[in-house]
């Protein structure tokens, strides 16, 4: 049976996964609940996406869904077992504005989670050499400044000095 996944959802009583999915063979639209089950407050969202994903009932409705939604889908959960509401979850998935946002402070799991956006953004956006508008050696011309700053590091220094 040959399925395409359309939207996903979650349901938080009891705690489930929604799919709805269309059967390319007939092609009929059709829902499907898959439970989430021994799934608490301190549960690993990417491992429990990744079980779900290739768990041997729901991997053919779950083939076409990328396992980062899945993923975002159990924080959802999570985030709702943890009294948060699904609009806090949302703002905390996407985090703060990453100029501000002091990594060292992060624990292990948001961190990897950081990174993991951090590294689809760069993805996103990386020229390769296959693209029609790739440029192997570019150079651009940045405007000179009338103000410059100075350091004292700039300052010439004899070599005797050290």
């Amino acid at each position: 049976m040959s399925v395409k996944a359309k939207k996903c959802g979650v349901t938080f009583a009891p705690p489930s996964i929604i799919v709805i999915y269309e059967n390319e063979a007939t092609k009929k639209i059709r829902k499907r609940v898959i439970p989430v089950r021994n799934f608490s407050q301190f549960s690993d969202c990417s491992r429990a996406a990744e079980r779900l994903k290739h768990h041997a009932r729901h991997s053919t409705y779950l083939e076409s869904v990328p396992l980062a939604q899945l993923e975002r889908l159990h924080l959802v959960l999570r985030d709702h077992l943890r009294g948060l509401t699904v609009e806090e979850s949302l703002s905390a998935q996407r985090g703060p504005d990453s100029r501000e946002e002091d990594l060292n402070k992060l624990n292990d799991e948001e961190l990897n989670r950081r990174k993991a956006q951090m590294d689809v953004l760069f993805e996103r956006n990386r020229r390769h050499k296959d693209d029609p508008d790739f440029v192997y050696d570019l150079e651009i011309e940045f405007p000179q400044n009338s103000v410059r700053e100075t350091c004292s590091w700039d300052e010439d220094q004899s070599d005797d000095e050290f």
